[in-house]
């Protein structure tokens, strides 16, 4: 399978994250491990993308989809893998689909972790990290909220999107994941 996971911070989708890649055997591509294995390989393309990270940029659309593009080719993803943190803009979303669609392998769900935001700062706020202070957690939120929003109304208009309540134990929230990624997996088998 290939689902495409999303969720704002404080919502404990690395948990989730992890927890899914292990119940269905799939790789776990998370963005961010993707582009530093890629930035201490060497390769022209981890330079170029090394220079972006070092000055506090995002890395730009396109050199990321290689990136991904490049990853997704190896051996242990055919089996499928789990996206995290990627794609964040509509433009990586629609280039991911149309790449996929080349290869024959569609994206099979995007599931979307939904918790209040109130709840989600308070939750960033108690785990009390360093960088969690008030103004850093609004930034991240905004940032998240002019990304996000834009790529969930993408899938939503093509019916791939599927939103699961995040309240709860990481327990409770994982059997609302399993119970709808294990029904689409079923309907993919036949």
């Amino acid at each position: 399978m290939r689902i495409v996971f999303i969720g704002p911070p404080g919502s404990g989708k690395g948990t989730q994250a992890q927890q899914l890649k292990e119940h269905l055997g799939i790789v776990h591509l998370s963005t961010g491990e993707v582009l530093r294995d890629v930035q201490r390989d060497g390769s022209d393309l981890g330079r170029q993308a090394a220079q972006y990270m070092a000055a506090g940029k995002l890395v730009p659309d396109e050199m990321v989809l290689n990136i991904v593009v490049e990853r997704i080719a190896q051996p242990d993803c055919v089996a499928g893998c789990l996206f995290d943190g990627f794609p964040r803009t509509v433009a990586q979303a629609k280039a991911l689909d149309e790449m996929l669609a080349e290869r024959g392998t569609p994206l099979d769900l995007v599931l979307s972790l939904e918790l209040p935001e109130e709840k989600l700062k308070g939750r960033l706020l108690r785990r009390g990290r360093g960088d969690d202070n008030q103004a850093t957690i609004d930034e991240r939120f905004r940032h998240y909220y002019d990304l996000t929003e834009p790529v969930l109304d993408y899938y939503r208009s093509r019916g791939r999107l599927c939103s699961i309540d995040g309240d709860g134990t990481a327990e409770e929230v994982f059997a609302r994941i399993r119970t709808i990624v294990d029904a689409a997996n079923g309907s993919h088998r036949s």
